[in-house]
């Protein structure tokens, strides 16, 4: 069964073919056998030296007098207190522990030529020593970065710990982003390799290599080299330059790093102005994996294997605390899934996979229901009926069950004849718990899932705190609250006003080190106690769940002095008008509200833009309403009277809820495309970029107030 936790005896033939791809000697080349029993002899010493180093080094840290630093090669304090007072542990050590655990468990799993190939624990390791040997030999400074610029892969995982092992910060940078973005995040982490996924990405460095001095070399890691240039390397070339360096020269490296230096960059996705570099520690890694992964109940490999699929962009740091981190220190089976999965092959890998854990950002989970709600539209008549009825028992027990009661009969017989094949239908046989993470999710969505017997588990908090914060799980869930504080850390809210909302603090030992080079930015971020900011305003409740209300930086004050939320409103917009896709408040230091709205459409499935096309959901509600639209130039202009005055009845039912007149919305047009991430309106994780928006659609907006 895929996902059991098999022994490597009982696996060899599925990982060979892997295990040959990555193997760093040449094609042809005949290898004497004194040559490789000497290099697993050197290996084999290597781990031994590594364990008794776990064992009984008491493991220093490097001198810090600050909770901050901007330097790549400073040190902070650290937050160990009574709370949380785990020994620190480096990248390394939590891998070594997990390979003394689940060295013969299977770790990765990639796709290739159809079939599943996989390999273990312990070769996971060897991967990366040899990625770090490679990264040696190819010139990488202490403190240096290796930036990472493609789809999930092995070899991504392989690059990443091999960076750090090797002593420098690994950075990614996200596969959607222009060549001018990847220069900035190169540039700013000093770059002395980047690794590539393919042609696409490479031409995208090969246009700004000039323009970035501490680069050394390129590697490709998917498909062959198109052209050959001094300094740029396939992936079996590369994992061969690491033959040459010895195994106690990487161990020096590794023995000199310190939990409470630099290992990871995370750069913002940049909704406002330039992306900024969070420096994240080693601690600031392992001790968020093992604690805020055991918040949302994930189970140790020797317990039950987890296994989950990789397809999230890695340079965030949800995707890439899930992934990658919490997969080593669990021992998890991961799964990639393909570059496209995105573009409508996820569902397809996740029926073959069945994972027992799912994360997806609040717009995969919008793009689920909306192709569920495709095909239950196009059902029979009676059918439709079944399972209308069928989600309805379900979201209202859901609703009404406490976690220590037992749902009752009709729940049951809802669930195993109609829920549990929906569930099937999205590879959900196995999953146990469904996580949604890196922006606010809306609750008609939550609500939606609910209906399936899906509970989301939201996760709250930021790149800065090592991601979640916050986490609910079957031990804390309660609507619509993003649970409550991972164990072990604390929050406070900052300058509460009379309804018991503040600005979201953050106190903890994953509190990112500070922003790289940015010394303003970060005293901004980090107060003079060390607490971190969030930007976030939210209340909690007697019990300890948050509520995330809106963002500081977000909040429209209106020309009159009205403090007004958008997301709320945005969100209730959505709601109550079924064709609207993304609605976004205007009104800041403006007379009144106003609203940009764009309609559910396609999107083009190589490009990923958005199309004239409406979905077949908005074709569905036209046809309800007596229109005969099918396109979206059908209905902007005014063009289409029938949705026009639809749009409206919506707008005055979302106002007719408002707190007081200065939260109606006064105007609001149609743009003529979707936004997207293609079209700069969305982030790499599909956040709304609103200050981008407003320069954008600047015309549109001036139209609304003029007199």
């Amino acid at each position: 069964m895929i996902g059991s936790n098999e022994t490597s005896k009982n696996h060899d033939h599925n990982g060979e073919n892997f295990r040959n791809s990555l193997d760093p000697l040449p094609s042809g080349r005949m290898t004497d056998p004194r040559e490789q029993q000497e290099e697993q002899t050197q290996e084999d010493e290597s781990q031994k030296r590594s364990a008794e180093q776990l064992q009984t080094e008491s493991w220093v840290l490097a001198p810090a007098q600050s909770l901050w630093t901007t330097e790549a090669s400073g040190a902070v304090q650290l937050r160990i207190e009574e709370m949380c007072p785990e020994e620190p542990i480096t990248v390394h050590q939590m891998f070594m522990t997990s390979v003394h655990k689940y060295g013969d468990l299977l770790a990765l799993a990639m796709k290739k030529n159809n079939k599943w190939e996989k390999i273990t624990f312990s070769e996971y390791y060897h991967c990366c020593r040899m990625a770090a040997k490679s990264f040696l030999k190819l010139g990488l400074e202490r403190f240096h970065s290796v930036a990472i610029l493609g789809f999930n892969s092995a070899e991504w995982f392989f690059s990443a710990v091999g960076a750090i092992f090797a002593g420098g910060i690994m950075t990614g940078i996200y596969a959607t982003n222009s060549s001018e973005a990847c220069l900035h995040v190169a540039r700013d982490s000093r770059a002395n390799i980047i690794v590539v996924e393919n042609q696409k990405q490479l031409d995208k460095i090969l246009q700004i290599k000039d323009s970035l001095p501490h680069l050394k070399a390129i590697v490709q890691y998917s498909g062959s080299l198109e052209i050959k240039l001094p300094n740029l390397y396939s992936w079996e070339e590369f994992m061969e330059l690491g033959l040459e360096v010895s195994e106690k020269e990487l161990d020096d490296i590794i023995s000199s790093q310190r939990a409470n230096q630099c290992c990871v960059l995370i750069y913002t996705s940049g909704t406002t102005g330039l992306p900024k570099g969070a420096m994240l520690s080693h601690d600031n890694i392992t001790w968020t994996a093992h604690h805020a992964s055991r918040a949302g109940d994930m189970q140790p490999a020797d317990t039950k294997q987890e296994s989950l699929v990789s397809y999230l962009p890695l340079s965030h740091i949800a995707a890439q605390i899930y992934d990658l981190w919490t997969g080593i220190q669990w021992g998890e089976l991961v799964y990639f899934a393909q570059p496209d999965a995105l573009k409508g092959t996820l569902i397809g890998t996740l029926r073959e996979v069945q994972p027992s854990s799912h994360m997806g950002v609040p717009r995969v989970w919008e793009k689920m229901m909306e192709k569920i709600k495709e095909g239950i539209s196009q059902c029979g008549y009676l059918k439709k009926k079944l399972v209308t009825w069928a989600m309805s028992v379900s979201l209202e027990a859901n609703q009404k069950c406490t976690k220590d009661e037992e749902k009752s009969f009709l729940f049951a017989l809802a669930d195993s004849l109609v829920l549990e094949k929906l569930r099937a239908e999205l590879g959900f046989c196995n999953c146990q718990k469904f996580f949604s993470g890196a922006a606010p999710i809306g609750n008609e969505t939550i609500q939606f899932f609910l209906g399936l017997n899906i509970c989301l588990y939201e996760a709250y908090g930021m790149s800065e705190s090592t991601g979640p914060h916050f986490m609910s799980g079957p031990k804390a869930y309660k609507l619509p609250s993003c649970g409550k504080v991972v164990p072990g850390c604390r929050f406070k809210l900052a300058d509460v006003d009379a309804d018991g909302i503040g600005e979201v603090c953050f106190w903890g030992r994953n509190v990112f080190m500070g922003y790289l080079n940015m010394v303003d930015m970060t005293m901004e971020t980090l107060d003079e106690e060390g607490w971190l900011h969030s930007g976030d305003l939210g209340k909690t409740d007697d019990e300890g769940y948050l509520y995330i209300t809106g963002r500081i930086k977000e909040l429209i004050i209106t020309a009159g002095g009205e403090n007004v939320p958008p997301v709320p409103i945005e969100n209730e917009v959505k709601k109550e008008i079924p064709i609207i896709s993304n609605a976004m408040l205007i009104g800041d230091k403006k007379k009144f509200l106003s609203m940009l709205l764009t309609l559910k459409c396609t999107t083009n499935a190589e490009t990923m833009e958005p199309t004239d096309d409406l979905s077949l959901e908005a074709v569905q509600y036209c046809r309800q309403l007596g229109s005969q639209a099918t396109k979206v130039s059908d209905i902007i202009g005014g063009r289409d009277k029938i949705i026009y005055q639809s749009i409206h009845q919506g707008i005055v039912q979302v106002n007719s809820k408002a707190t007081s007149n200065a939260q109606c919305i006064q105007k609001w047009t149609i743009l003529p495309r979707d936004f997207s991430i293609a079209g700069g309106e969305l982030g790499p994780t599909m956040k709304l970029r609103r200050a981008i928006v407003m320069k954008m659609y600047h015309n549109e907006i001036e139209s609304f107030y003029k007199e």
